[in-house]
């Protein structure tokens, strides 16, 4: 399926339920169907730092691969609180609504599966950023976060 049909095939709004609360499952499914999100996180003076960023669904967390000593990892580990919008390549937002989740830095089993994820759902793309990754690092230079909404 192409992503223009995925992302047809997924309701743009968050699915409220009896509640009122959003229903995480519709969230996962509609974020996955998106080709880049925007994810922010936080410093430590609580700026909001804005990156868009290929993601992945895994069960029930959306999986995100970084250079290991980039500034989103910094500010993970320092506050894993994040926000999740659907956005363009320059990270500009164009659709739906802002979530919320929880991001922990993954180890380097869990990053591993995050770059075998990441590289499935993007196709030949996905696997050629990933060779690519390798050849000017190796697994070492790269690092998966893993992010279970809260909303």
């Amino acid at each position: 399926m192409r992503h223009a049909e995925r992302r047809a095939a997924v309701p743009l709004a968050p699915v409220a339920r009896h509640d009122g609360a959003v229903d995480t499952e519709s969230e996962l499914a509609r974020l996955d169907s998106e080709k880049y999100v925007s994810l922010v996180t936080f410093r430590k003076t609580g700026a909001e730092v804005a990156t868009p960023v290929w993601i992945a669904r895994d069960g029930a967390e959306l999986l995100v691969f970084s250079e290991r000593h980039a500034g989103k990892v910094k500010r993970i580990r320092n506050n894993p609180e994040v926000r999740l919008t659907a956005c363009d390549v320059l990270g500009k937002k164009t659709h739906g609504p802002t979530v919320t989740g929880t991001a922990r830095v993954l180890d380097d089993a869990g990053s591993e599966h995050a770059r075998r994820v990441i590289a499935r759902r993007y196709g030949v793309l996905g696997r050629l950023t990933m060779f690519f990754s390798r050849l000017r690092g190796g697994p070492q230079r790269t690092v998966g976060i893993a992010i279970t909404l809260t909303d």
